[in-house]
């Protein structure tokens, strides 16, 4: 009799799990997200990547790695690439860039001239990636890729070149007609301007940057850099940071030291929390997440793995005294990224847990991304999501999608393509983190089919513009409108990320599930000019992007 009991009570719980929608997603989703391999071989190793308005994305890394895993047919001179042994050995005949389709989910190589090994890069206004620096022959080059719909574009390298040695520089996109500064590099204690002013124009001196490589310790390079809603420059150096007004050289305020060490070599990563309308863009908030203890860099030489560091800090550099807040995520981590999803989240994801950036300097990878969510309660901020199977060491790198996905790849902690008889090979597989939001769950509640404006793109500054897109259920309380400057990303500092949280000042529900929201374009300080990914977030669930450009 017990056995018949048992036997029906599992098969009511069956039938009702198998007519409840509800609860078979969420069993099947998990608040973890899931993971796709997207391609198994990216050809090249992404120590470099950019997401273009085109909806391609850039990885390239270093011409001198030696052969990569994409032939080429014909040198950058135009002579046939050969099946000989002098041509497959030589480094001109095998791709170290490419062109990923989002849609087609294929690649298309591209040729470098010179080396952009540990370079710097940043979106002009027309979308145009500018790409500064490198390694030898690329230390003061300027390289420009144009993204085209007829797939004909490739790198072009400019006539014109840097006037200092750009390894391991930063670059931020300024509010002025396409203005760039590009601060600091190895031995390189400065910054200069693309274009410059006057023809003459030179670099100017960063003591900073001179001050925090005491005892040629340096972990001062890839310096963070965020423009704040003031017009000023936040610089951040190893423990370091300083609120510069650009225009005259003077250092407005200097900020408190943030203790351990930060930046590059020991390589934790910063991002700036999503900005807000309602009070102006003003309030500006800087976190920093994670990094390798002192010395772990010789250590890690000397076959010594630190323990990374579990804090991070947060700062409003905005405030009159400012002070950093510190938190600590559950594990330590180096080499992560910090990536701003479309509902004003942050994301985690990459790195190890113990030693350093460099070559085979740091063991134990760390599989799981963390969300961070930065308006909740200290202490229940953090949380886990679902590990990815590929370790992502150093040169990896991690980018937002349009359509909400998180694109991961790269890794090469070996000093040339490695892939046998060493702890963590060189990869090549490209893969995507798919958060939760993104089921078809959540469909009914997800907005859809965004335009922007009345049959073009543009937005002024200042100015009310409409965005119009299908919702096919009640507007939830709150529903957001969030554009995202895409970033260029490297050894785990993404140039130029930023969110903005816009005004809307109407909301209109029309027939059949239509609706258009009536917003507001903030200034060009808030947001520099270019190509921006708008979002509709609906009860915390996102629409995929649509490209808007601001101008002035």
């Amino acid at each position: 009799m017990a056995s018949i009991k048992t036997f029906l009570l599992l098969y009511l719980l069956l039938l009702y799990i198998c007519n409840n929608n509800e609860l078979l997603s969420a069993a099947r989703i998990g608040i973890g997200g899931y993971w796709e391999i997207l391609l198994n071989s990216s050809g090249v190793v992404a120590m470099h990547m950019a997401l273009t308005n085109r909806n391609t994305v850039i990885m390239f890394d270093q011409t001198g790695a030696g052969p990569s895993a994409f032939y080429l047919q014909h040198r950058i001179d135009g002579r046939r690439c050969t099946t000989s042994y002098q041509d497959i050995n030589d480094g001109t005949c095998w791709a170290h860039s490419v062109e990923y389709d989002i849609l087609s989910n294929s690649i298309r190589p591209l040729q470098l001239q010179t080396d952009p090994w540990c370079s710097s890069g940043v979106l002009l206004s027309n979308g145009t990636l500018i790409q500064t620096g490198g390694y030898a022959d690329g230390y003061r080059k300027v390289r420009y890729f144009m993204p085209c719909s007829d797939k004909s574009c490739d790198w072009i390298e400019s006539n014109s070149e840097l006037a200092a040695d750009r390894w391991y520089a930063s670059d931020q996109i300024l509010p002025e007609n396409d203005r760039v500064i590009i601060v600091g590099g190895r031995r390189s204690f400065n910054y200069e301007f693309l274009p410059k002013s006057f023809a003459e124009e030179e670099v100017f001196e960063l003591p900073l940057l001179r001050q925090t490589d005491e005892r040629r310790v340096e972990d001062n390079l890839y310096p963070f850099l965020h423009l704040s809603s003031d017009g000023n420059l936040f610089i951040f150096a190893n423990q370091d940071s300083i609120l510069l007004n650009y225009k005259n050289g003077k250092i407005v305020k200097q900020f408190p030291r943030l203790e351990g060490s930060r930046n590059y070599p020991s390589t934790g990563s910063s991002v700036m929390l999503p900005l807000d309308h309602s009070d102006g863009f003003k309030k500006v908030e800087i976190m920093i997440c994670g990094g390798a203890s002192p010395g772990a860099f010789n250590a890690a030489k000397e076959g010594r793995f630190l323990n990374g560091l579990r804090t991070c800090g947060r700062m409003v550099i905005t405030d009159e005294n400012p002070k950093w807040e510190m938190e600590r995520m559950p594990a330590p981590r180096m080499m992560n990224d910090m990536i701003i999803l479309p509902t004003g989240d942050i994301l985690i994801i990459n790195g190890a847990l113990q030693g350093s950036a460099g070559w085979t300097n740091a063991i134990n990878p760390e599989l799981r991304p963390l969300l961070y969510r930065p308006t909740d309660t200290p202490g229940n901020r953090f949380s886990y999501l679902e590990a990815s199977k590929i370790p992502r060491m150093y040169h990896s790198t991690a980018i937002l999608l349009p359509d909400g996905r998180i694109l991961v790849a790269g890794s090469n902690p070996n000093e040339r393509y490695s892939y046998t008889n060493v702890d963590y090979p060189t990869e090549l597989r490209a893969e995507a983190f798919i958060p939760h939001y993104m089921d078809s769950f959540y469909d009914d509640q997800r907005a859809s089919n965004l335009q922007v404006g009345e049959g073009t793109n543009l937005v002024r500054y200042g100015e009310r513009f409409t965005l119009r897109f299908m919702l096919m259920s009640k507007p939830k309380n709150g529903m957001g409108f969030h554009v995202y400057a895409p970033p260029f990303n490297t050894h785990s500092i993404s140039m130029n990320q930023r969110m903005l949280k816009l005004e809307c000042v109407e909301l209109v529900r029309e027939v059949n599930g239509a609706a258009r929201a009536h917003l507001i374009a903030p200034n060009a300080i808030a947001a520099p000019p270019g190509y921006y990914l708008i979002f509709v977030v609906n009860g915390g669930i996102p629409s995929e992007g649509q490209w808007l450009r601001f101008i002035h």
